[in-house]
């Protein structure tokens, strides 16, 4: 008994050490296996794959980036790189550990780091003071998300866009775009070849 009360402190300081160690790939490989479901990916998206994606984003016209899923951040520092000095950045993430992690590396007054859910995108940009949202950007695993969220959360992203602004989605499975088709009219397509795993990229936008 003293001998299983003694192993498990030191089983948490190694866990501590460990993850301080592997740094951001520490926090997100963590978050992966706490909700594999929710994060999709055991890996982060590759600067090749973050540059493509945001590539058709008109930044001088962009006043809220909203992020579902936002992990450790990879896309955040990019997003905020290219942000006017107005503008803001909200990123929405279930996993409480991400959040937190975010909230202590991310020094920027335009970046509010929220912990819920994306399907309430609407009530979470309201309750910051904004209306609707410019751009959306997803790397949730839609066709894995449980009880009927990825369409909620599809129409709820729909709704509380612009006229003119865009879900930016990657996938691993084409299967994404069936969840943005009912809602979007036009969908643009991409692929990155270099990242672990090669993905499928849509840009969903809403007509003006």
């Amino acid at each position: 008994m003293t001998n299983s009360i003694a192993k498990t402190p030191i089983l948490g300081r190694i866990k501590t050490r460990l993850v301080r160690f592997l740094g951001a790939w520490g926090v997100f490989f963590k978050g992966f296996i706490k909700h594999p479901v929710m994060v999709g990916s055991i890996m982060p998206s590759s600067d090749i794959t973050v540059k493509k994606m945001l590539a058709p984003v008109d930044w001088e016209n962009c006043n809220l980036f909203v992020e579902y899923g936002p992990g450790v951040g990879t896309f955040c520092r990019p997003v905020l790189e290219r942000m006017k000095p107005d503008a803001a950045l909200v990123v929405i993430d279930l996993n409480a550990d991400f959040i937190d992690y975010l909230s202590k590396t991310i020094r920027d007054s335009r970046f509010f780091p929220v912990h819920g859910s994306a399907a309430d995108v609407q009530q979470i940009i309201a309750d910051l003071g904004h209306e609707k949202a410019d751009y959306i950007l997803s790397g949730l695993p839609f066709s894995t998300l449980p009880d009927q969220l990825g369409p909620k959360i599809a129409a709820e992203t729909y709704d509380v866009l612009r006229p003119g602004g865009a879900f930016l989605v990657y996938q691993f499975v084409k299967r994404a775009r069936d969840f943005m088709a009912p809602h979007f009219a036009h969908i643009d397509s991409g692929y990155s070849l270099w990242n672990i795993l090669p993905c499928h990229l849509f840009w969903g936008w809403k007509a003006k």
